[in-house]
Order: C-alpha cells, then sequence, then structure tokens
C-alpha cells in the first residue's frame, strides 16, 4: 500500500490520492497534458519548469523509460499527477521504470486521484498555483481533512511564485555555446546554412532537425548579445521555446529586435512565436488554461490544410486575425505581419509571418518530439527563406 498524499490547489480545492515518485512536497502551476504517448519528452521538455503536470490519459508508466527519449539533460516538470500508474514497463525499449526516473530526479507525484475531474476544474476555472504533499510533508491532521492544517497547506501553495510575469529561460538555458553539426545524408559535408539557435529552454530535437537538413546549428546561451550573436556570422536566427511570461523576457526582446533589424533571416517556434510577436510590438496574454498535448488541430492558412499538431504554451500572441496589419513597433521599418496558423479549436494565433522582412514563427511544436509530425516541414520552409534571402 503507498502512503497517502494530497494535491492542494490554490482556490482550497484539495485531492485525496497516493504517493508517486519522490516523497516529500512540490509547489508550481498546475496545467494538464492530453497527450497519450510521450511522457518522458514531456517531463524533459524545459517549457514545464516550474510546472505541475497533470496527465489527461489514465494510465502513465506502460512504456518504461529509456536512454534515448530525453528532450534535454534532466526531468524540468515540477510535479506529476497521474491516475493509474503503470504496476511494470512493457516496452523492449525500456530501461528503467518511470517512478524509480522520478525519484531519481527528484520529482514529487501523486496517483490514485481523478485526473478528469481535475482537468475539468482548471477548464472552468482555469490553470492556478497547487502543491503536492505526500504524508511526510502532510502537518498533523492534514489527511483526515482537519481544516486548520489544510490552511495551512493552502497557504504554502498561496505563497508560491506565479507564472505571470516569470521570467525563467535563464534557468533554463544552456551555459556555453556548443555545436550541432549537419546529420545522415550530411555528415561531412558543407553546411546548407549556418543557424545561430538562442536556447530559452530548447528541446534536443530542435536541432536535430535542422541538422538532418544540412544545416550547422550553434546553440547560444539566453544571454547572448547581438554582437555575441553577429560574430557567428549567421545565415539565420532561431529562437526556441521555453517557459515563463514573453513579456518580461526584456534582453530576448531587445537581442530579436537586432536581428530583425539587421535582415537576417528568423525563425522562431512556441516561445520564440511570443517573442516575435512582442518585438514587433504586438502585445501577448495568458490563456486561461493553455494548449498542451499532442493532438492540437491547426489551420495553415497559406496551405488551407490542416495539421495535427502538438502544443506548449499558457500564453498567447494577439495579433489581428482577419487582415494583415502593420507592425506596431518600429516606424513602419518591420512592414506588415500577417496571421500565419490558427488553432482550430479556440482561434488561437498559432503563427505569424513578416510580409516585408525575412522571419516567421509558429507557436506549436514541429520538431515533433514524440509526435505527430505534420509540422516537420516547417523547418524546410526556414531553409528555403534563408536561400532566397542569401
Amino acid at each position: 500500500m503507498r502512503e497517502s498524499a494530497l494535491l492542494v490547489l490554490e482556490d482550497g480545492t484539495v485531492f485525496p490520492g497516493r504517493a508517486w515518485g519522490k516523497r516529500g512536497r512540490t509547489t508550481g502551476e498546475i496545467v494538464f497534458s492530453t497527450a497519450m504517448t510521450g511522457y518522458q519528452e514531456t517531463f524533459t521538455d524545459p517549457s514545464y519548469h516550474r510546472q505541475i503536470i497533470v496527465m489527461t490519459a489514465p494510465h502513465i508508466g506502460n512504456t518504461g523509460v529509456n536512454n534515448e527519449d530525453n528532450e534535454s539533460d534532466r526531468v524540468w516538470t515540477a510535479g506529476v499527477v497521474v491516475r493509474d500508474p503503470a504496476r511494470r514497463a512493457s516496452s523492449w525499449r525500456a530501461t528503467g521504470e518511470l517512478e524509480d526516473y522520478l525519484v531519481e530526479n527528484d520529482v514529487v507525484g501523486i496517483c490514485d486521484v481523478d485526473t478528469r475531474a481535475i482537468t475539468r476544474h482548471l477548464r472552468d476555472r482555469g490553470v492556478m498555483r497547487a502543491g503536492i504533499f505526500s504524508a511526510d510533508a502532510l502537518p498533523a491532521g492534514a489527511a483526515a481533512g482537519n481544516d486548520q492544517s489544510l490552511d495551512i497547506l493552502i497557504g504554502l501553495v498561496n505563497d508560491s511564485p506565479a507564472m505571470a510575469g516569470a521570467d525563467l529561460a535563464s534557468a533554463v538555458s544552456t551555459p556555453s555555446a556548443y555545436v550541432v553539426e549537419p546529420r545522415g545524408a550530411f555528415e561531412g559535408k558543407e553546411p546548407v546554412a549556418r543557424i545561430v539557435a538562442v536556447d530559452l529552454g530548447i528541446k534536443n530535437r530542435t536541432p536535430w532537425q535542422l541538422a538532418e537538413r544540412g544545416v550547422e546549428v550553434t546553440v547560444v546561451p539566453q544571454s547572448t548579445t547581438l554582437a555575441e550573436l553577429n560574430a557567428y556570422n549567421p545565415d539565420g536566427v532561431f529562437f526556441s521555446n521555453g517557459p515563463g511570461d514573453p513579456s518580461a523576457a526584456t534582453h530576448e526582446i531587445e537581442l530579436l529586435r537586432g536581428v530583425l533589424d539587421e535582415g537576417i533571416p528568423f525563425f522562431g517556434i512556441c516561445f520564440g512565436n511570443q517573442l516575435l510577436g512582442r518585438a514587433l510590438g504586438f502585445g501577448t496574454y495568458k490563456l486561461e488554461y493553455g494548449h498542451r498535448g499532442a493532438n492540437q488541430p491547426v489551420l495553415d492558412r497559406e496551405t488551407g490544410k490542416v495539421e495535427i499538431t502538438a502544443h506548449n504554451h499558457g500564453f498567447a500572441v494577439d495579433v489581428p486575425v482577419d487582415e494583415a496589419t502593420e507592425a506596431p513597433f518600429g516606424d513602419g521599418r518591420y512592414g506588415r505581419v500577417a496571421v500565419s496558423h490558427l488553432g482550430l479549436n479556440d482561434g488561437v494565433v498559432e503563427g505569424i509571418r513578416c510580409l516585408d522582412i525575412p522571419a516567421f514563427s509558429v507557436q506549436f511544436h514541429p520538431e515533433a518530439a514524440a509526435g505527430p509530425h505534420d509540422g516537420e516541414h516547417i523547418f524546410d520552409r526556414f531553409i528555403t527563406m534563408i536561400k532566397e534571402v542569401g
């Protein structure tokens, strides 16, 4: 029998369950992911820094963990909430069990809770802060529903930092630059382009996607200056996904404006999409409960095709949808901007394209880790744009 544990939300809602993963306590913004597969990629995605993830799929851990699927060098999620954890891994690729992996990476979790009820609550009330507390971290009487003890836990949750206004990219970025050479059929050959990727929480699969297309990718820290970036003489610049509030990323926004001013082709994903929007002078806003999962339909307005895409974002860009509009910032030097992609579930902007300068971005994740693969062609668009400019 597992010891008791509690999931406590900042609005005072409490869900009793059983301890899973590391025992102890953790707090963070609680969000839900609708992905049915790829939990190892999800937990190692730096964009989930300081977030507790509710997995809506009922069975988690069936395929265990392995040494190949991590999207970074550590687990970033602050906590994990599942309904039915697998008793044992049943995949030929598995090298370990998920719960052992979470324990090794100091991730507190809870199981045997109604994840459907939690998800419905977050859809109704919006994402909020939460805490997971296993038995050893509970004050006396909390497990039995003692009001005074529960008030202590709710206070701890409400004392934890909010996501709005959080500047987190520096906490997840690489400390030093590194190079990913062309791969596959392009290995050992002259690169088709040299790109600088600013790491705001980059996933491993992103530079791999570019390298498999013959690109040499230099991944640089979030703190990189425009002068340092220019020293690489890049053919293009890429801004990655990452955690936090884009309105707080003042250094990154100024760096991106410098890239745009110099006419260097630019491509951004997720957080990079939000930063392009802010660099152009548009606003961003926090979604009520965000998009997180691997099954989000997006309309590519240029081709008219609907693509099923992977998402992980709690913020979105506020850009006029109906027609192209001049960028509010820059006294006209950035020209017109159009919405290139729309989320079909709720109409959220999922991509923007500059019509007069070489820059575009998408909110979803085309690197396809762990899938789906519909959006991978976006990397080809970036390479095509670089060749057209060059």
